[in-house]
């Protein structure tokens, strides 16, 4: 499945590789913010080194803009990457859905059919995008951040280390029963628009046959069975962010205490716990990403597994590898032995016929 969904970035790799490469460039970028600080403040204005300091501001300054104009890029063709892979995905899935038998249309119902091809690659279409950038985002803002964290205090570091695998096994644990609430959710909207459908196209035998008390029933049934299905995904939620809010909040605390042990110890000077504190701050949104990207992950994997159960369904009737094109050239066709009957009927409907057309081009 992994690889199927991955084939649909190669016609657009340009746009792939544009997108990935302004995230790298102002993740980096940003992990210079501390360094400078750091010497602007240690450095520069105890030393009174009017020059340096104004070339620091304006690097300062001029990281910003860059990043501005990196976000402006990033955001515009990182969705419209999204916006076209969504379209790719429509395409095929529309054209598989003309090649089915009608034994599978009289099976599933038009509303489910509707779901999957709007509200699940929409879906399909934001993960497209966030995932990959939210995913090299964060790794390389965190390995840089802890790079020059443990530069500057080894000690002090690890300690900020401290949190992060708790935060990954909480995310591993809540993310699979996420994943199973989305596609829950997925499968209830569908119900909620086929049941919509049918009953406004309906409307007529309805009203004439009186049946809005037994519609309405049947509409509450499946609202019902929808709310309580979001209900459970959103205390899966509740649980997945309060756990990780208290974790997220942890490595201020550990900045903090161990910051203020070292200093009351000598073993770390005022200017560099600022440093670690502005490390933090670049690290948090990072950490918030791979937060958001877990519980988008698990929407978009349940969207392309239900857009992936459509595109595995073969038709009943497929042609040969070695079919012969219908091109009559003479005006005549011939059937024999033709036989025909509806599944699991007991009876057949045609059996051995023969038939033999001529002048059809009259």
């Amino acid at each position: 499945m992994f690889r199927k969904f991955i084939s649909y970035y190669k016609s657009h790799r340009a746009l792939f590789i544009l997108d990935m490469s302004c995230a790298v460039v102002a993740s980096v970028l940003a992990i210079l913010i501390p360094v400078l600080t750091r010497s602007l403040i240690g450095k520069y204005l105890p030393s009174g080194n009017s020059r340096k300091i104004i070339i620091t501001l304006i690097l300062m300054m001029g990281i910003y803009i860059i990043k501005t104009i990196l976000t402006f890029i990033r955001v515009k063709w990182g969705h419209i990457l999204g916006v076209r892979m969504e379209a790719d995905m429509r395409r095929d899935l529309f054209s598989h859905i003309q090649k089915l038998s009608f034994s599978y249309f009289d099976r599933v119902k038009t509303g489910h059919l509707m779901s999957r091809i709007s509200n699940d690659l929409s879906v399909i279409a934001e993960v497209a995008h966030h995932a990959p950038e939210d995913l090299i985002i964060s790794t390389v803002i965190l390995i840089l951040a802890y790079t020059g964290m443990f530069l500057f205090n080894s000690f002090l570091a690890f300690i900020c280390l401290i949190p992060l695998p708790f935060m990954l096994a909480w995310g591993l644990i809540m993310g699979t029963r996420m994943r199973h609430g989305f596609r829950m959710v997925r499968k209830e909207i569908a119900e909620i628009n086929s049941a919509v459908e049918n009953s406004v196209q309906g409307i007529r035998e309805v009203k004439s046959f009186a049946n809005e008390k037994l519609e309405n029933k049947k509409f509450h049934k499946t609202n019902t069975s929808f709310r309580v299905a979001k209900e459970i995904v959103y205390d899966r939620m509740a649980r997945f962010h309060s756990v990780m809010q208290f974790l997220r909040e942890l490595y201020y605390f550990s900045i903090i205490a161990g910051g203020a042990l070292l200093i009351f110890r000598g073993e770390l000077l005022l200017v560099d716990l600022l440093a670690f504190i502005l490390y933090i701050g670049i690290i948090l949104p990072p950490i918030d990403r791979l937060i958001n990207f877990t519980e988008q992950l698990q929407q978009g994997i349940s969207s392309f597994e239900r857009f992936q159960e459509i595109m595995d369904i073969r038709p009943d009737i497929e042609d040969s590898s070695n079919a012969i094109d219908f091109n009559p050239k003479d005006g005549k066709i011939s059937l024999k032995n033709i036989s025909f009957k509806y599944d699991k009927s007991p009876d057949w409907i045609l059996k051995n016929i023969s038939l033999n057309m001529i002048n059809l081009r009259k």
